[in-house]
């Protein structure tokens, strides 16, 4: 399904011209009809030749309603450019055209109305000189113009034909599944209660879908579909689409929302943009200056920041930071119009280069214009790289919502970055918009700065087998979780228990700490159930080396004063168990007397079994928790 747009001066004949080629009233309102001019959108569908079905949108051509027309344009696979033949160009002509070609709208025809009220051929002929002279230097200079009129039927069948080649001719609309619906119409049907329509873009849309309604973000539900009042199940990318929701009432909806997935977009107020400032226009784009932003059915009021040198003059091309009075949804790529606020004029327009920039920026940054270069760059690779970062790993899930590509093209170009050594992934095996991705000379780094943290730990604690796996997370920062699973498994880094060591560090305890750390270990031999309390073992063998012995799990802490061995430990605790299955509790004095020890000792332990989950105290008794599965 293909959409059209028709663009032109204000009574040229774009409703008449609609109507005669669908038989279907655009002009929906009754001011329009009455003033028998197009105030707002109006919506028609036709089925060409092929059986292609086309949908038309209407726009309004009059200077006062272009904020209008810009909230129709957007989403149109090819424009209908109408110009009255008696009358030839005309100043809304030339802006309209203008806009078209800012927003890059990929086919354009142009229809020459009413030539029923032209009897001289050599005028139809002087116009249509003009109107290519007009397109010559637009992206439209081939453009077909062909002379038809809407009261005596002539050269519609073929203008017919030409929409319909030109339909063909068309790719169809990429599907990155990720589908966003802008707004342009929210209502209340009987029967079906609110109902919003617009043109689909970059996605499919099924019934059962739960959405969100985007900058509010409101949740609703799909309850139905309609393309050109037909129901259907799936609407897929690049058709109007008629949405009934449930959840959501038409008072939380306006034109310019975005109705997408859950989670598949963030609105945002601050854009950074590629723009090109209209040749024709005494007009230029002063830094602090005031515009209209329009972009899909969105219309914001904005403060245009020019980056670089500036101001930008007429004809000229360069970057803009966009701040937003009210947020926006757009992604990497989307078109964009600016327009004077007050007298109305079109300023120009661009591309989207990053529709979430971290911050405010420098105007004289000559690496941030390469950067916004490279962002807009069509290669998949390049863009990836740009959005992944420098400095330290960066989440998928956040370069793939910016850059606008679908997750093969992803998939394809990470594949190619490995290859040629620009990225390391991490994340192991989980699902790509879980996992996270660097630059590999931000690899090298982290790589660095990792054994550094470790090898400094080694130094200061030579008799503890490494660094604390939480102190090492924080160290790092952003992504420290991915990045140490990464080195882990790659054999950069050790890792034992909640430790992190280098792979080729061992704990040497000196000839001295030796020998007493053997004494202590011999105490806890000859007294195995009253063993030295956690002081008399810090004075023996220093706290390093008691350190060392908890960690290699020589020895078991219990509480803060008490410590086992390990076998002593694991008897203990066996017998408690028993205990626990064979009579369903145990008291402490059971465990003190079975022992031979004394009750600090049996409540100690006790007490930890309490709190590792193996053991509920209920008055003098403990029993078995639930979750210990005794």
């Amino acid at each position: 399904m293909r959409v059209l747009g028709t663009a032109g001066h204000v009574d040229h004949g774009k409703s008449a011209l609609v109507r005669a080629l669908t038989g279907i009233e655009p002009d929906r309102l009754q001011e329009e009809q009455d003033r028998q001019m197009t105030i707002d959108l109006g919506f028609a569908w036709m089925t060409l030749p092929s059986g292609e079905g086309l949908g038309i949108i209407d726009v309004p051509g009059h200077r006062d309603f272009i904020d209008n027309m810009l909230a129709g344009v957007g989403g149109i696979d090819a424009a209908l450019l109408v110009i009255a033949a008696d009358e030839g160009v005309m100043p809304q002509t030339r802006e309209h055209l203008a806009i078209l070609d800012l927003l890059a709208i990929p086919k354009l025809i142009v229809a020459l109305t009413k030539i029923d009220l032209i009897a001289d051929p050599e005028w139809l002929e002087l116009v249509r000189r003009e109107v290519r002279s007009l397109l010559e230097d637009t992206r439209y200079a081939l453009a077909e113009i062909l002379p038809v009129s809407s009261v005596s039927q002539a050269g519609l069948p073929e203008l017919t034909r030409a929409l319909d080649t030109l339909s063909m001719a068309q790719p169809e609309r990429a599907n990155v599944h990720r589908p966003r619906l802008p707004v342009d119409r929210a209502f209340s049907m009987a029967g079906f209660g609110t109902v919003v329509t617009g043109t689909l873009l970059d996605g499919s849309l099924q019934i059962g879908d739960e959405v969100e309604l985007l900058p509010k973000g409101v949740r609703a539900r799909l309850r139905g579909l309609q393309t050109h009042k037909q129901a259907v199940t799936v609407a897929h990318p690049g058709s109007r689409v008629a949405a009934n929701l449930s959840g959501v009432g038409v008072d939380q909806i306006q034109r310019g929302d975005v109705l997408v997935h859950p989670g598949t977009d963030a609105a945002t107020r601050l854009v950074d943009v590629s723009f090109r400032v209209i040749p024709d226009r005494a007009l230029a784009i002063r830094h602090n200056s005031s515009a209209k932003f329009f972009a899909g059915s969105a219309n914001r009021m904005v403060r245009v920041r020019v980056l670089g040198e500036g101001p930008l003059r007429p004809g000229q091309a360069g970057w803009l930071q966009l701040v937003l009075e009210e947020p926006v949804v757009v992604r990497r790529g989307d078109r964009f119009i600016l327009r004077r606020p007050s007298p109305g004029a079109t300023l120009g327009g661009g591309q989207v280069a990053d529709p979430h920039p971290e911050r405010i920026h420098k105007r004289a940054d000559p690496g941030l214009l390469e950067g916004l270069n490279r962002a807009l760059s069509e290669t998949p690779e390049e863009v990836l790289l740009q959005l992944i970062g420098e400095d330290g790993p960066s989440r998928l899930a956040a370069a793939i919502e910016t850059s606008g590509l679908d997750s093969e093209t992803i998939e394809s170009a990470i594949r190619q970055l490995e290859r040629e050594g620009e990225l390391v992934m991490l994340g192991g095996a989980a699902p790509l918009t879980e996992r996270w991705a660097i630059r590999t000379q931000g690899w090298s780094a982290a790589v660095r700065r990792a054994r550094e943290l470790v090898e400094e730990y080694h130094q200061r604690h030579g008799l503890r087998s490494g660094i604390p796996l939480e102190e090492m997370r924080s160290r790092l920062a952003a992504g420290a979780n991915e990045l140490i699973d990464a080195m882990v498994s790659r054999g950069i880094l050790r890792q034992a228990g909640g430790r992190i060591s280098l792979p080729e560090f061992e704990v040497r305890f000196s000839q001295a700490d030796a020998q007493q750390v053997s004494r202590l270990l011999e105490r806890f031999a000859a007294t195995p159930y009253r063993p030295p309390t956690w002081n008399e073992c810090r004075e023996a063998v220093g706290e390093e080396a008691l350190g060392s012995l908890l960690e290699s799990g020589k020895l078991v802490k219990v509480s803060p004063a008490v410590l086992l061995g390990r076998e002593t430990y694991s008897q203990m605790t066996e017998w408690v168990r028993g205990r626990l299955r064979e009579m369903g509790k145990v008291s402490v004095g059971e465990l003190r007397d079975r022992f031979a020890t004394s009750r600090k000792y049996a409540l100690a332990l006790l007490e930890h079994l309490d709190q590792i989950g193996q053991t509920t105290r209920d008055g003098d008794f403990h029993r078995p928790s639930p979750e210990a599965g005794i």
